[in-house]
């Protein structure tokens, strides 16, 4: 599966995330030091996560209000209750990088 270049380390603050144009949109949040990666649609409302509230390892949805796990994509609570996809992230020098499922 392919590894895609999401951003260098140093370009998300902590608490800040930042969109992949992909199919679907991911988006790549770092917290705490560590990177996640996750769908970056909502799926209860279609809105972008990675303009939502980040608080420790959730993200909360701009428009309903939604919480998800960053780590494992649960929804946390309502009104959405289907989890979020999550996908492998690595750092090599300096960069942030995200591994693509194999849609083949």
């Amino acid at each position: 599966m392919p590894w895609i270049r999401a951003c260098s380390a140093g370009e998300l603050d902590d608490g800040d995330a930042v969109q992949l144009p992909t199919t679907p949109p991911i988006a790549v949040f770092h917290v705490d030091g560590a990177f996640y990666a996750l769908d970056d649609t909502c799926t209860h409302g279609q809105s972008s996560l990675s303009d939502g509230y980040v608080d420790g390892t959730q993200v909360e949805c701009a428009w309903h209000f939604a919480k998800f796990d960053l780590k494992s994509g649960a929804a946390l609570t309502p009104p959405a209750n289907v989890p979020l996809c999550t996908y492998q992230v690595r750092v090599e020098s300096d960069e942030v990088l995200v591994e693509l499922p194999d849609r083949g």
